[in-house]
């Protein structure tokens, strides 16, 4: 595929104007859709700052700038993107709505146009059910903000031609992306392996080991750039505990993915995160943290729990509680992670990549398990289910065989 081929880009939100952003700088046509006209608009505003403060900075030049910006062409009609060779969606995560704009589609562009979704936790197979030709459907799941970071999840649903995958594979590291490949399953890559990054903390907070500060730093000291409350406050609490909910659904409610009252009660109180001034933390006009005035404190927790820096599963000495909140999310992200290479979500190498560039993780979770070895974070899951009883700790049939290598 080369540039000349025109791309479509459906739903001017953030994402969707990002990947239109992405498309435009390989020099491609964009048209860009979205119900409301209002939001294209203002996405087409938005792009023009942006690509303005990167002229600023010397990044690009005002031609580039002026090239990028004029190759986005808005559109008001889903009949306009007649003309394209790939459309991709980036709208509401809601399976109904999604089938019924490809079928639509599938009627107004051209029979050898590719169709993709940018869905981050629905079945790309389902969303590919009800059209008439399945195999031209595949997942492109870009990550926020689609400009600056690198990973793309390429998924092909059961029908997918196997030689699109090949097609979009290369058409990602075109566009300067890091395109992995992996199987339609819940959360894919990223979102499935993450979520033990959001959970076990929750869970080592609701049990009163640490507050979310402590939480926080302890997993920035061993490189993660944010930490767990800090990050989902980022991503929108609404939107993490609403992933956490599907990826646990489609998991048939297994409890490795259970969601937490914890992160339903900051959603219910409207407390969504930077975007709303107020989640775990709350934040000023600049999306600063205001000093001691967590949403997490004793007066201010949702949730009414109780902190307890001495719990009855650690002596309360700073340095054993931020070595048994990294040892707890640290087994339980790799243990996922040796879960997708055992179900062959995706390969090592992949699944690795994916979380270095798709979240930013200071290491590949597989790579990171050799340092320690794989027994020792064996062991860390068997004391935790011993303790607690809970399939949730259960450890992958993969880690107890690398432990016994």
């Amino acid at each position: 595929m080369d540039s000349s081929m025109k791309i479509a880009v459906i739903g001017a939100g953030t994402m969707g104007s990002g990947i239109a952003q992405v498309a435009a700088q390989a020099g491609h046509n964009v048209v860009l859709f979205d119900t409301r006209r209002e939001a294209v608009d203002k996405a087409l505003a938005g792009l023009r700052k942006t690509l303005d403060k990167l002229v600023e900075k010397g990044k690009l030049t005002t031609e580039q700038a002026d090239g990028i910006h004029g190759r986005i062409t808005p559109a008001s009609d889903l009949k306009e993107l007649a003309g394209s060779g790939l459309v991709i969606e980036a709208i509401i995560e809601d399976l109904v709505i999604k089938q019924k704009l490809f079928a639509e589609l599938e009627g107004i562009v051209a029979t050898d146009a590719i169709l993709a979704t940018n869905t981050s936790s629905l079945s790309v197979t389902a969303i590919a059910g009800k059209l008439k030709h399945p195999e031209r459907m595949v997942g492109l799941h870009f990550f926020n903000p689609a400009p600056l970071l690198p990973l793309v999840e390429v998924v092909p649903g059961l029908a997918t031609d196997a030689a699109l995958t090949t097609r979009m594979m290369a058409l990602m590291q075109a566009w300067g992306k890091v395109p992995v490949v992996c199987k339609d399953t819940p959360g894919f890559i990223v979102n499935r392996v993450a979520r033990p990054f959001y959970g076990e903390a929750i869970r080592i907070y609701e049990e009163g080991i640490a507050d979310m500060p402590t939480i926080d730093a302890a997993m920035k000291s061993v490189g993660f750039k944010m930490g767990p409350f800090e990050l989902m406050d980022l991503i929108g609490n609404d939107i993490n505990f609403t992933v956490t909910k599907t990826v646990w659904e489609a998991f048939f409610y297994d409890p490795r993915y259970k969601p937490s009252f914890t992160q339903q009660r900051q959603v219910e109180s409207g407390r969504l995160g930077r975007k709303s001034g107020r989640g775990y933390y709350q934040y000023d006009a600049s999306g600063a943290i205001v000093p001691q005035t967590s949403a997490g404190s004793l007066a201010e927790d949702p949730a009414g729990h109780a902190q307890a820096a001495g719990s009855l599963r650690t002596s309360g000495d700073p340095a054993e509680v931020s070595n048994v909140i990294i040892e707890r999310i640290l087994a339980m992200l790799i243990n996922e992670a040796a879960d997708a290479l055992f179900w062959q979500v995706a390969s090592a190498k992949d699944i690795d990549l994916a979380m270095t560039k798709g979240v930013n993780y200071p290491k590949g979770l597989l790579a990171w398990a050799e340092e320690k070895g794989a027994a020792h974070w064996l062991r860390v899951l068997e004391r935790l289910q011993a303790t607690y009883g809970e399939d949730r700790y259960r450890p992958s049939p993969l880690l107890r065989r690398m432990a016994a290598h």
